[in-house]
């Protein structure tokens, strides 16, 4: 008999101002809290804010503000070197993705030992409770509230590391739309197509099923109808309420489907360019669904009856290419670049594609994608990608 399992945080609190309650909930898990974010939030009062809430449950608590715009293992490090020191039994973290991804490997090392590194590829499971996670993400995008992953960069051999074990989901995600106002316009973009990314990903994936496939139509509704007007207007709290419900409800479909080709090419652009996560998979996104069209064509048909119903009466094949076209219009609009216009050097590329290619593989994301691609094959995606023009029909190699 075949069957499903799915996992989520033991409990979720969503909708408007429940960040009051972080305090709270984390005078239940523990006595002592470390608090993980990044300059932007404390310059913005976003840690300030957490910090009130702890201090009026009496909870003492020390704080880590090294997170950069990708999260690496000195990151990880440094947060669990002041952990330590300061015996906290409670991590809170308020910010991004990278927040969030660095917390939770800060969560697990703290009660597991070792390197991030070592766990890497599965070469070691963790085999104890992690510390108490609470998670607010700033973001609608990653979707790692909800989630059994993390990427680390692996600074020493230039890898993003994607670990997925049950011991990394949160205990707690706290996902409050009034904490994504501050969000800049870039961001929105990036992160919003990031969540776009999870929610199609998921869907197509060879490991979707059916609850997944529930979270994944309906995150792709919400973010498909409101990404423009919360980049457009970041003031917007209803478009950031559902903007921030899209992106939950991805996060629980990637985690428990997996993510396919577009996360498996992403990583490696972030960990040789330094591009950020959603900005990568945005890169990627048309190219690669125009790449799998043919094996995925029931399923985006399926997404482009639910996003573009005003188009009745038309083929499937008519259907998947008008949600492709969709696509591209939408990363028009959010201003997304290809690879070149970032300013990747095209001597850089040619240098590393083998081993990015290498890389995408390992990570094996590429093989959940409906038509799994070879090495060779992807290799000629990224040079695809490098010029891609969102306003032209594009020749992806089949």
């Amino acid at each position: 008999m075949t069957f499903h399992q799915l996992l989520m945080p033991s409990q979720v609190l969503y909708g408007k101002d429940s960040f009051t309650e972080v305090g709270k909930q984390a005078k239940a898990l523990g006595k002592k809290v470390l608090i993980i974010s990044d300059p932007i939030m404390d310059k913005i009062g976003n840690v300030k804010l957490c910090e009130t809430y702890l201090q009026n449950e009496g909870l003492p608590y020390a704080k880590y503000l090294g997170v950069d715009s990708e999260p690496t293992d000195i990151h990880v490090d440094e947060a669990l070197a002041l952990c330590r020191e300061e015996q906290c039994d409670v991590i809170v973290t308020v910010g991004g993705g990278s927040c969030i991804d660095t917390a939770k490997a800060v969560a697990v090392i703290m009660t597991n030992g070792g390197h991030i590194r070592d766990y890497y590829a599965s070469k070691k499971l963790f085999d104890k409770k992690p510390l108490p996670l609470i998670v607010a993400p700033t973001t609608a995008g990653t979707g790692s509230e909800v989630t059994s992953v993390t990427v680390i960069t692996d600074t020493k051999h230039d890898v993003k590391m994607m670990l997925k074990q049950p011991e990394l989901l949160p205990t707690v995600a706290i996902v409050d739309p009034t904490l994504t106002i501050s969000c800049p316009p870039p961001v929105t973009a990036a992160t919003g197509v990031d969540a776009l990314c999870h929610a199609l990903e998921a869907f197509i994936s060879r490991r979707a099923q059916p609850v997944t496939d529930t979270l994944a139509l309906q995150a792709i509704e919400l973010i498909m109808g409101n990404i423009r007007t919360a980049y457009t207007d970041g003031e917007n709290i209803e478009a950031r309420d559902k903007m921030a419900l899209g992106s939950m409800l991805a996060g629980i479909a990637f985690s428990n489907a997996s993510v396919t080709l577009v996360h498996g090419m992403s990583r490696p652009i972030g960990a040789m360019f330094h591009v950020p996560h959603g900005i990568s998979n945005a890169m990627l996104l048309p190219a690669v669904l125009e790449f799998t069209k043919e094996e995925a064509a029931a399923r985006l048909a399926e997404v482009a009856r639910k996003v573009l119903k005003e188009r009745v009466g038309l083929s499937e094949k008519e259907l998947v290419e008008e949600f492709i076209n969709e696509v591209k219009q939408l990363c028009k609009d959010l201003g997304i670049p290809n690879l070149k216009a970032w300013g990747i050097d095209k001597d850089k590329l040619d240098a590393v594609v083998a081993k990015m290619a290498e890389d995408a593989i390992i990570s094996g994301s590429p093989a959940n994608n409906p038509k799994v691609p070879t090495h060779d094959e992807i290799v000629n995606l990224y040079y695809v990608c490098y010029e891609y023009e969102l306003s032209v029909r594009q020749q992806v190699a089949k």
